[in-house]
């Protein structure tokens, strides 16, 4: 599982084609797999959907192509490259695509009641100089989770400050527990744990609010400090170093029952549920109180000009982003909704309790830097090098420094 993930989080393993045949227009989509066996492919979910978009219209075929996460973006990078764009990718990244002036305007295929629908938040995110090409297709946030079991061996309860959160870090430790915080720091999803840390020491993340990174403000030096001293330094993160720590192993371990806490996304329900793990979760603690923001993570639908097909691809998305389609993604995969539609449903719902913590947390959810179109390079470099932050002999401060360097050259290239 390890490296086999989306921008969510979501591990996968298939790939395959939906829908064939031969019309008027075809379409060609191709899609991200957040399945993990055969059994729940988002194969199947594509064969539905086409199925039932087809009988409502003859006069044009869906052809769906689905690849692993692993896979799926060099997939439609080298389609692009040969000439060959499909008429829409699902997939991580929007910004390149936009930038090399390949993609639709979301008003130009979009209609106005499912633009209206689409979460503000998530719709802005979409944005490349202010205009909207990326399409929100599935979203998640991040909370606490806590195993309940280890909580009450050790008479706990969940943190709300960082200095409650170091406090049962140790208590846990005293009861002999592996990982009293898990903390993934290594390459596969080091962005993400860093963005969360930055969030709740009260920075606005890798950004400031118009987009200029900031990596190394005071705030994330201080944070970073912190976890260095009061977490890693002191032996409350488990045996294997943070900087080499993946996020797969870290909810597996959680799974397995030898995580007291770590930052987690909605996934980790279902494969600590599985294992018989008592969980809870919270809000992330902040410094002096819950942290005012989280982080959100949303992955992109696009639309390529290549081939024309704007009214086909406008109407088949319009099926795509109906109440009951994505209710039936967001359900299949404990994922958010990226529509008021479907969110007030879900909120409504018994069926989605579990989700709510989630839900409650994207209406202030700051996402990455996505309309940035350095922010590939970027986050590359935060993987590789964020962990050595908080090793015994790492300067934060450094480290930090030498990101915002080379992200700010990479911000200058862009532009």
């Amino acid at each position: 599982m390890i490296a086999v993930v989306s921008a969510l989080g979501m591990t996968a393993a298939l790939g395959g084609c939906g829908s064939t045949g031969s019309s008027d227009v075809t379409l060609r989509l191709v899609a991200a797999d957040y399945g993990d066996s055969a059994a729940n492919s988002s194969r199947k979910y594509w064969d539905q959907l086409v199925k039932d978009y087809e009988a409502r219209h003859p006069d044009v075929k869906v052809e769906v192509s689905v690849y692993s996460w692993n896979d799926v973006d060099r997939k439609v990078k080298e389609m692009v490259a040969a000439g060959h764009a499909p008429d829409l990718a699902q997939i991580g990244a929007y910004a390149d695509y936009a930038a090399d002036n390949l993609l639709y305007k979301a008003d130009d295929v979009l209609s106005i009641p499912v633009q209206a629908d689409l979460l503000g938040r998530l719709a802005d995110a979409g944005e490349l100089r202010h205009v909207q090409y990326g399409i929100p297709f599935a979203a998640s946030t991040r909370v606490l989770f806590y195993n309940k079991t280890l909580f009450a061996r050790a008479g706990l309860t969940p943190p709300r400050t960082w200095d409650e959160l170091a406090a049962d870090a140790r208590a846990l430790k005293a009861e002999g527990v592996k990982y009293p915080y898990a903390l993934p720091l290594g390459p596969e999803e080091a962005q993400a744990e860093t963005m969360q840390w930055m969030l709740s020491g009260g920075s606005t993340g890798y950004t400031d609010d118009i987009g200029t990174y900031t990596i190394d403000s005071a705030q994330n030096v201080q944070t970073f400090d912190w976890l260095k001293d009061e977490l890693v330094g002191k032996d409350l993160t488990g045996p294997v170093a943070p900087g080499r720590l993946n996020r797969a192993d870290a909810f597996a371990a959680f799974a397995d029952g030898q995580v007291g806490m770590l930052d987690g996304h909605p996934t980790l329900m279902q494969q600590a549920a599985r294992k018989g793990v008592k969980f809870g979760m919270v809000p992330m603690p902040g410094r002096e109180g819950a942290a005012k923001a989280t982080m959100g993570v949303t992955d992109w639908m696009m639309a390529f000009k290549k081939n024309g097909h704007r009214d086909e691809i406008g109407d088949f998305l319009d099926f795509v982003y109906s109440r009951g389609n994505v209710l039936d993604f967001s359900r299949r995969y404990d994922l958010l909704p990226v529509t008021t539609s479907a969110s007030e449903a879900m909120a409504a719902s018994e069926e989605d309790a579990k989700l709510r913590p989630f839900l409650a947390e994207l209406p202030l959810a700051q996402l990455y830097p996505v309309g940035n179109t350095s922010w590939a390079e970027v986050s590359a470099d935060v993987k590789r090098r964020i962990g050595e932050a908080v090793t015994s002999g790492g300067s934060p401060a450094g480290v930090l420094g030498g990101l915002q360097a080379r992200a700010s050259a990479a911000e200058s290239a862009e532009r």
